[in-house]
């Protein structure tokens, strides 16, 4: 049993990690080509991304190979010899739920401690690949504005790629516009051993300068400089094509790339952080607030105060020269009242957010775990039902039901991040939803349900249609 089920498991866990590496180099692959990187670069690249897809392809490889595996039994007719020896589809599974089990508990360390440092480090890198520059490269015709603060072009390159003919350069790194221009009609171009410095040497040129008159007062009039050379040499920098590594101590506080008990810090501390807004939002706005003076009673006979007049409106309490200005002061008090309730808002909505993420990623881990047990148990007992083996209609269902999981996890997570749903219930729906469809699945596979045969269906509809089922015959 377990020698049937690890072939396809291996197999189709590997064909799924390389579909998902094409479509991460199809996402990717504008921010790839033509920036010069090392091959270790794109394997670096490439190996951190296969960490990140193990969430998706481990469950589905489960699934697949489960649906092979009891699938190819029951085809055999294996499955009925074992029942016929008196051993249950239960106890037949045992042995494959031991290995899922154990392949659970592997994923959540895994997801726990290697997953985050795969998440660091594969953010980090494919940050700097995106901002990385594209290589420096000299077409023909074309001026090419690669080096910060030149604009080269070359009319025709030699058969060896380094010759060059009719070069014009422009260098703007003065910030004056097109002051200073070089115009050769050859040259040669090389790099420095340490390929930091690429190297123009000329021949047969000029050079035009335009710069300020020599005069100190105000000079309308600008001086030019043209200088003939018959070979000079002309030296680029270009460290700022090479890839430069980010910090990543700078990516650490992502959801992803933390471990469980560093999720549960960040998000104690944000909770702290929200309470303590909380708390100060009445001190904050108490300033804005200014109640009527408190009537001493003991001290001050009531009787004696004059009765209070009714105002229709609160402006009749001021004389009419200071309404206006009432109406301005309060307006202004109002608009620092919002401002502060808003700014009150705003980091209690953004701290929010921080927290649904962690908690996100904090059942995320569970999830993964709880997804490779439960597709097995749907699997398992569905490939049993079909009795189809190989490549064909268990390759179907599992992607159906794998595509079906997937949608219902994906919603669960986005309702969480949105804040209409519960963490705890969203992270968890699509197993709360697909657990009934595995207990189902294995009371008809135990009871050997015919739940996928057509030949059942047809005779079920020939007793309930049995007139149109006859004319069907006759004709």
């Amino acid at each position: 049993m377990l020698k049937a089920f690890f072939r396809p498991f291996i197999v189709t866990f590997f064909i799924v990690m390389f579909i998902l590496l094409m479509l991460f180099l199809f996402k990717y692959i504008d921010d790839l080509i033509g920036k010069g990187f090392e091959w270790y670069v794109i394997l670096e690249l490439l190996l951190y991304s296969s960490a990140t897809n193990v969430a998706m392809a481990l469950p589905l490889a489960i699934l697949l190979s489960s649906i092979m595996t009891f699938g190819s039994l029951g085809e055999n007719y294996e499955l009925v010899a074992l029942k016929s020896a008196g051993i249950s589809l239960q106890r037949a599974m045992m042995p494959l739920v031991v290995v899922i089990g154990m392949i659970s508990v592997a994923a959540f360390f895994f997801s726990d401690y290697m997953l985050p440092v795969a998440n660091l480090k594969y953010g980090s890198l494919i940050y700097d690949v995106r901002n990385q520059k594209a290589s420096f490269l000299i077409d023909e015709g074309i001026f090419n504005n690669s080096i910060t603060g030149y604009s080269i072009r070359v009319k025709k390159k030699g058969d060896d790629g380094q010759t060059l003919h009719d070069i014009v350069i422009y260098d703007h790194t003065s910030n004056s516009g097109n002051a200073s221009i070089l115009v050769a009609k050859e040259g040669r171009m090389y790099r420095t051993e340490d390929d930091q410095t690429l190297v123009l040497k000329l021949k047969d040129g000029r050079r035009y300068e335009e710069s300020q008159g020599d005069a100190t007062t105000y000079n309308p009039r600008e001086q030019l400089t043209r200088t003939k050379f018959k070979e000079t040499e002309q030296k680029f920098d270009l460290s700022g094509f090479k890839l430069q590594r980010t910090d990543e101590n700078l990516f650490k506080s992502n959801f992803a790339m933390l471990n469980l008990r560093q999720l549960g810090v960040y998000r104690d501390s944000f909770k702290v952080k929200i309470d303590s807004n909380r708390k100060t939002v009445y001190s904050n706005i108490r300033g804005y607030y200014n109640p009527p003076p408190v009537v001493n009673t003991n001290k001050t006979n009531i009787k004696s105060l004059p009765p209070l007049k009714p105002y229709n409106d609160v402006l009749e309490m001021f004389a009419p020269y200071n309404r206006m200005s009432a109406i301005q002061n309060a307006r202004s008090q109002i608009n620092s009242l919002k401002e502060v309730l808003n700014q009150k808002e705003a980091f209690n909505s953004e701290a929010d957010s921080r927290v649904r993420g962690f908690l996100v990623e904090y059942y995320k881990k569970y999830t993964l775990s709880a997804s490779c047990l439960l597709l097995f148990f749907i699997g398992a007992p569905l490939g049993a039902i079909i009795r189809r083996g190989g490549l064909g209609l268990p390759v179907v269902m599992s992607v159906l039901f794998f595509l079906l999981y997937h949608i219902v996890s994906t919603v669960g997570e986005k309702s969480v991040k949105e804040g209409t749903v519960d963490p705890m219930l969203g992270m968890w729906m699509s197993i709360i939803a697909f657990t009934p469809l595995g207990i189902f699945l294995t009371y008809k596979a135990t009871v050997d349900s015919v739940l996928f045969d057509a030949d059942f269906y047809k005779m079920w509809l020939k007793k309930l249609f049995p007139a149109r089922f006859k004319y069907g015959e006759e004709a």
